[in-house]
Formats: structure tokens, C-alpha cells, sequence
């Protein structure tokens, strides 16, 4: 039993995407929940925690994105990026008429939903940040960008595992072998004799892209995000999760983040980088919390 079933949408353009779709256990008690995962990963990684949420009686969304999972690939590889993203929650919104919801977002599923706060306010009841800010750590984001569009298919399950632990295992220090074929069952596709990443390798596009201009000497600042955030955390609850051993959300970010939204909640989980799974025992009991209090 699968325990969701498929959902379609289209984007405003006509791209087919896709999302898990998992029903609410008993009788409906509370706003649905859209989860949104970062940026090679996919609705799989949700495949734990949202089961713990439809049990309270809720819808649970776990998205693929663009160009991941049974999503549709962007032939225009330069459309990868958040605004687009947030664009295509839109469309699911209106095509599942969904007036309101909590998000949950890892990495730049975070990001995906402060984009949606500018534009879809209304939408946003609460909101999970998995490891992802405003700002994010030049030292995280270069780790990304150098395996981002890298590898994408490998002959053998045992070479798929080897990729999936040499570019996380510094993240999950304390995964075994059975945790390492799980969170390798996530990220791949078996096709054609070998195994794939459920990804697409121009998602890399807008990254090199900035790379390069930053190489010809164009500006490399960054969009501020903080007037984003700042509207995110505005009279709405907001949860900030943050792996303790994180390369990409620092205790400096934290702190600056604290200082730009007093009432957010901020939980660290112990022994674990980017990102969490959320399922963890410190951060479930937060996301009850959330959701209790989500409008």
C-alpha cells in the first residue's frame, strides 16, 4: 500500500507536474500541507513524514519540481529557479483548489515558499524552513554547485550507493549501510539496465550560468531575501529547523534571522547537517506544534 496516489497539475506553460497525494486519515481536522523538497531531490524524501501528517487529518502535497521525480523537464533549462517554481505551486493551488496551507520546504524548497509569500500571501498559513534562510553559506552552496548536474547514471546499485554516501555522508554521520540503501532509493530511478537520478542535469543551468557571469565580471550580488522573509514570518507561524552540523545555515544566519523575526521557532537537531529528514524526534513534536497553530 503506497498509502498516496498521483496527482497532475500543468504549469502555466503546459509543463505536466506531479505530486504524491496523501489523504487525510479519518475525518479532515486541519489545513492541508504542501511539502516542497530542494534541489536534486524529490517528493520521495517525504515518503516518512508525510504519513505522520496525514494521521492527524490532513491532505499532505508532496511535490516533485520540475524537472525531478515524475515532473516534467523543462526544455528551457534557464527556468530553473525559484520564480518559476513559485509559479508552479501557484497552478497546484488553483488546480486543487487549495485557498490556504502549510509548507514545508527543504533547502530550496524554502526558498520556493518566500518567493510564494511575495506574491500568494494569503496562501501561506505556516511555514517549515528546513535548513534554508534568507542568506545561505558560501561554504554550503559551493558543495552544491559541485555536485549539482554532475554524475546522473551508474551501472551498478553498489556505485549508485557510493555516489549517494560520498556527497551526504558528512551530513549523516551516523548512517549505517541499511540507511544509506534507503536514502539511495530516494534520489534514483532504475532505467535501462542501471540506475538514474531522478533529476534532471540542466537543473545545474541557472547555476553555471551565474558562474560564468560572475567569471566575465557582472555583478555576483545576490537578491536580498530578508524583505521575503520578513514578510513570511509576518503574523503567521513560522519554524526554522536547523541540521547542528549544517554547512549551509550557520549559527551567524541564525542568529541574524532570529534578530529579523523574534517569533519564529528555531529547533537544532543534533548530529545531522543539510538537511534533516524532519521526521526526527526534536522536530516532529515542532511541527505539531505548527500545526496546531496554523489559521
Amino acid at each position: 500500500m503506497t498509502g498516496f496516489t498521483d496527482l497532475y497539475w500543468t504549469s502555466g506553460e503546459g509543463l505536466p507536474l506531479h505530486a504524491r497525494d496523501y489523504a487525510p486519515v479519518g475525518e479532515a481536522t486541519g489545513l492541508p500541507v504542501i511539502c516542497i523538497h530542494g534541489l536534486t531531490r524529490n517528493a520521495r524524501d517525504f515518503e516518512d513524514l508525510a504519513p505522520l501528517i496525514a494521521a492527524t487529518g490532513r491532505r499532505v502535497l508532496a511535490v516533485d519540481v520540475r524537472g525531478r521525480g515524475l515532473s516534467a523537464r523543462d526544455p528551457q533549462p534557464l527556468n530553473y529557479h525559484p520564480g518559476t517554481y513559485a509559479g508552479d505551486i501557484g497552478a497546484l493551488l488553483d488546480a486543487t483548489g487549495i485557498d490556504r496551507a502549510v509548507f514545508i520546504g527543504t533547502s530550496m524548497g524554502g526558498l520556493i515558499t518566500l518567493v510564494l509569500a511575495a506574491f500568494r500571501p494569503q496562501a501561506i498559513a505556516a511555514a517549515v524552513l528546513n535548513d534554508v534562510g534568507p542568506e545561505l553559506s558560501p561554504v554550503g552552496l559551493a558543495r552544491i554547485a559541485a555536485y549539482a548536474g554532475g554524475a546522473s547514471r551508474f551501472e551498478t546499485w553498489a556505485e549508485a550507493v557510493g555516489y549517494a554516501r560520498s556527497i551526504n555522508a558528512a551530513a549523516f554521520p551516523a548512517y549505517g549501510d541499511a540507511d544509506w540503501d534507503c536514502f539511495t532509493r530516494r534520489l534514483f530511478d532504475e532505467k535501462d539496465g542501471g540506475y538514474v537520478l531522478a533529476c534532471d542535469p540542466d537543473i545545474s543551468a541557472p547555476i553555471k550560468a551565474a558562474a560564468a557571469a560572475q567569471k566575465d565580471g557582472a555583478s555576483a550580488l545576490a537578491p536580498d531575501m530578508y524583505p521575503l522573509f520578513r514578510a513570511l514570518t509576518q503574523d503567521r507561524p513560522v519554524l526554522l529547523v536547523r541540521g547542528a552540523i549544517s554547512d549551509l545555515v550557520d549559527p551567524a544566519i541564525v542568529a541574524r534571522m532570529r534578530a529579523a523575526a523574534p517569533d519564529m521557532t528555531v529547533v537544532e537537531v543534533p548530529g545531522v547537517g543539510h538537511a534533516p529528514m524532519l521526521t526526527e524526534p526534536e522536530v516532529w513534536g515542532a511541527i505539531g506544534d505548527l500545526l496546531d497553530r496554523a489559521l
